[in-house]
């Protein structure tokens, strides 16, 4: 009893962009909706710490309310009663309320 040798034919290699293609796809996918959305929201927040101006009411990122009284270059004096004056890195700002904010919470 002979068994015949068997006769594969010769294996073909996988198209390289198709075996990369998954991964180009999730990238894609992450790109326009995580990266790109969270980009967009790191420049508005930093163009608001920017346009800051005396008389603002704001609220920080540990929560604290107050109006701005003075403005330097990285830091922020912020009223939060009266007379009572802290400094705050212009990172902490998280928000710009409107105006008379303040005064209803009174």
């Amino acid at each position: 009893m002979y068994i015949a040798p068997a006769h594969a034919a010769p294996a073909q290699q996988p198209d390289p962009l198709l075996s990369f293609l998954p991964l180009i796809v999730i990238f894609v996918l992450f790109w326009f909706l995580i990266i790109r959305p969270q980009m967009k929201r790191a420049k508005e927040q930093r163009k608001m710490q920017e346009n800051l101006q005396r008389g603002d009411e704001v609220v920080t990122a540990g929560g604290q309310l107050g109006r701005v009284v003075d403005l330097k270059e990285q830091y922020v004096t912020l009223e939060i009663a009266k007379g009572v004056h802290t400094v705050y890195q212009r990172g902490a700002i998280q928000t710009v309320l409107p105006k008379g904010t303040m005064k209803e919470l009174q």
